[in-house]
């Protein structure tokens, strides 16, 4: 092999959509969400992918997968059986990964763009950072229905905090967060992680240790964001990011689903994807 992998986490339950999410048609025939995600990734030269799924959904997920995507791709499938968050995700790939070399993550319900992904890959294979792509605020919300959005500061290139701001929402006086936190309108090109990381392999240990810290204090979940802006505080670790003009097209609610639908065929017109997925 000689890409990087991609881990794509599968295993959120999705109560707010009300479906298997990750399997969403928002593509012009009908593709799932996480179709395009993997059509992207292997046509920005990633090897092959570890999805992670849970043991309810998980079965339909494979299905699926195993049904529309091309038999020569390499595609692995793992269990998450404690529902932690996102860094008890990505540890439940890690006996599916080569950890002698880096690898990303991403969500399954978010389509990132073959401009993000041609970006990570080749951040994979050129840097010994870790690594975040940052899309503007304004590029990534869909629906009218209120989200979190994990808001960066970047100093000379480098993730120095993460603060996750909650309720967020495009209104007449701009995108207003109602969380109780200053300031309450954000910026349309503020920096927000969705969840599209670069990892390289010496940080699986922490991630360990995380966990058993999240363990020990009985919290309900670890979420990637909190875990990256814990050790950005603790450890030399340094991650780049590498900001996107890419839209991310989330579905987060049913209601979302007419919207990216719209936006995905826009992208096809505009001969930023195929018009099938995995045809280059």
């Amino acid at each position: 092999m000689s890409g990087p992998s991609l881990v794509i986490l599968a295993a959120g339950r999705a109560r707010r959509y009300g479906g298997v999410k990750q399997l969403a048609p928002v593509g012009l025939h009908g593709e799932g969400v996480i179709d395009l995600i993997a059509s992207d990734a292997y046509a920005a030269g990633f090897d092959d992918i570890v999805i992670v799924i849970n043991p309810d959904t998980g079965p339909e997920i494979q299905e699926h997968v195993a049904r529309n995507w091309p038999k020569d791709h390499r595609v692995t499938f793992t269990r998450q059986l404690n529902l932690r968050g996102t860094v008890d995700a990505v540890l439940a790939a890690k006996d599916s990964l080569d950890l002698t070399r880096p690898f990303a993550v991403s969500n399954a319900d978010d389509l990132y763009g073959r401009e993000s992904f041609l970006k990570l890959g080749n951040h994979l294979a050129t840097s010994s950072n870790n690594c975040l792509i940052g899309f503007e605020l304004e590029r990534a919300l869909v629906g009218e229905l209120a989200v979190s959005r994990g808001t960066c500061v970047v100093v000379n290139g480098h993730l120095t905090d993460i603060v996750e701001r909650r309720n967020v929402s495009a209104t007449l006086e701009g995108y207003l967060a109602e969380d109780g936190l200053e300031p309450a309108i954000l910026h349309p090109q503020t920096t927000v992680s969705m969840n599209l990381w670069g990892f390289q392999p010496s940080i699986v240990p922490h991630m360990h240790q995380a966990i058993v810290e999240h363990d020990f204090a009985q919290e309900k979940e670890i979420q990637l964001s909190t875990f990256v802006g814990q050790i950005l505080h603790r450890t030399p670790y340094r991650f780049d990011v590498i900001k996107t003009s890419s839209r991310c097209i989330g579905v987060t609610h049913a209601d979302d689903l007419p919207l990216a639908q719209i936006l995905v065929r826009e992208e096809i017109e505009a001969g930023e994807r195929p018009e099938f997925a995995f045809v280059d």
